[in-house]
C-alpha cells in the first residue's frame, strides 16, 4: 500500500507551506494529488520524490524544464 500525506505533512516533507500546496493545486497542480471525497487531499510520497527530482538544476541560470 502506498503512504498518503495530507497536505500539511506533504508540505512539512517538501519543506515549503501548505499554502505554496493550496497555491499549486489552484494554479494547475504541478504536484499530482488525490481527492478523497469533498475535501480530503492526499499525497503519495512517490509523487513528492518526483517532484523534487523534477526540481533537480545544475546552475541558478539554467531555465526551467518546460
Amino acid at each position: 500500500m502506498q503512504t498518503l500525506l495530507n497536505t500539511k505533512q506533504a508540505a512539512n516533507y517538501l519543506g515549503v507551506s501548505a499554502a505554496f500546496l493550496e497555491r499549486d493545486r489552484w494554479a494547475g497542480a504541478r504536484i499530482p494529488f488525490i481527492r478523497l471525497g469533498t475535501r480530503s487531499i492526499r499525497y503519495r510520497l512517490g509523487d513528492l520524490d518526483n517532484f523534487i527530482q523534477q526540481q533537480l538544476r545544475f546552475s541558478t541560470s539554467q531555465e526551467d524544464a518546460a
